[in-house]
């Protein structure tokens, strides 16, 4: 099946069937796809939190207008901006990758001041976690693409309280705020979307050249 069979298969999530379980192998390469992905500046500013704790899951039910997805799903995934991105941040991104691409200290020195200046444009938190926030919609892309690729059905929401999210995850204190849920399974033969026709506008309609 090509990646476009996949793609076209995809569905929102709403009704995950409880007794199915992804493997660790899929939510692992599910994982490392999503932190192949796309951000402005290379830098990452979020972390995709894991949710394992169960009792911590069936909490975050009335946290998201009583969508079960999130408990009956196989895993779910939570994506958090980071709300420490400053200049220390920065500069241990940029010795990180220094090392990793094996350059002399202060090779991307050019690179550093280019990302303090635009990072200094994001002047007031707001700025800069509208900035962050964008980052998590191309991770989350990617993440969607993923699944479909392993065969994995998944539903993203917005449909969340994130300050409540943050309390019963404890994201506050690890410097994190939750912007996008991922519930990640299998979707229950009952669930009435999984045999909708999936509409798109034709992709004439969508393309505009110039």
């Amino acid at each position: 099946m090509t990646l476009i069979e996949k793609l076209q298969k995809r569905y929102a999530t709403k009704k995950f069937d409880s007794t199915k379980k992804v493997s660790e192998d899929k939510i692992q390469r599910i994982l490392e796809a999503a932190n192949l992905s796309a951000s402005s500046i290379g830098i990452q500013p979020y972390k995709f939190v894991l949710v394992r704790d169960e009792e911590k899951r069936k909490a975050l039910v009335e946290h998201s207008f009583a969508q079960n997805q999130v408990v009956d799903a196989s895993h779910l995934l939570v994506i958090a901006i980071r709300t420490d991105i400053d200049e220390k941040y920065l500069e241990n991104y940029v010795d990180f990758m220094e090392v990793e691409r094996g350059l002399p200290k202060g090779a991307l020195d050019a690179y550093k001041e280019m990302a303090a200046g635009f990072l200094k444009m994001q002047d007031t938190p707001e700025k800069m976690n509208t900035w962050t926030a964008k980052q998590v919609y191309l991770a989350m892309g990617t993440l969607l693409i993923a699944c479909a690729e392993e065969g994995v059905d998944s539903v993203p929401m917005e449909g969340f309280v994130p300050p409540m999210y943050d309390e019963v995850l404890g994201l506050k204190e690890k410097n994190l705020a939750s912007v996008l849920v991922l519930p990640i399974g299998y979707g229950a033969e009952d669930d009435q979307y999984k045999q909708l026709k999936k509409v798109r506008r034709p992709l004439n309609y969508m393309i505009e050249e110039i």
